[in-house]
């Protein structure tokens, strides 16, 4: 059998076209974070348990949820939506309470889907249940981007 692979005018197989394509959607898509992660982008739990200390370099929104979770799942496709409308602008990160319960032991996440809106400074605000999608978006200006 001949395999072979097809190269376009930058000498590329094709098939980098599309993981490029796939690469440029991740960053457009919500982010979910490891307790590794947490801890370097958004903040150290551990280092600093008493005093809320941002680390990212713009602000963000994270989605505390649980795979099993009905209202989870809805807010999941606009977490998506809102990370490629305000890419470059907030992060969208996403925490599986179920996966990462020293994150959610650390802030106290007791019911889900808890979201949180981290500005650049200042603590977070936190919301708890599903939001309309217009929800989010008044947060992100009022909170995040102080428009």
């Amino acid at each position: 059998m001949l395999v072979g692979f097809l190269t376009s005018c930058t000498g590329k197989p094709k098939e980098s076209k599309i993981e490029d394509k796939q690469q440029t959607e991740q960053k457009m898509a919500s982010i979910h974070l490891t307790k590794a992660e947490f801890l370097s982008k958004v903040a150290n739990f551990q280092a600093n348990s008493t005093e809320w200390k941002y680390l990212g370099d713009k602000p963000c929104i994270i989605d505390f949820y649980a795979t099993w979770c009905g209202p989870c799942k809805m807010v999941a496709p606009i977490m998506d939506d809102l990370a490629k409308e305000y890419n470059g602008q907030v992060y969208i990160y996403k925490v599986d309470v179920d996966a990462e319960p020293d994150i959610a032991a650390a802030f106290g996440i007791q019911s889900i889907p808890t979201i949180f809106f981290c500005p650049m400074t200042g603590n977070p605000q936190v919301s708890q249940g599903a939001m309309q999608k217009e929800d989010f978006k008044k947060m992100i200006t009022d909170v995040l981007l102080k428009k």
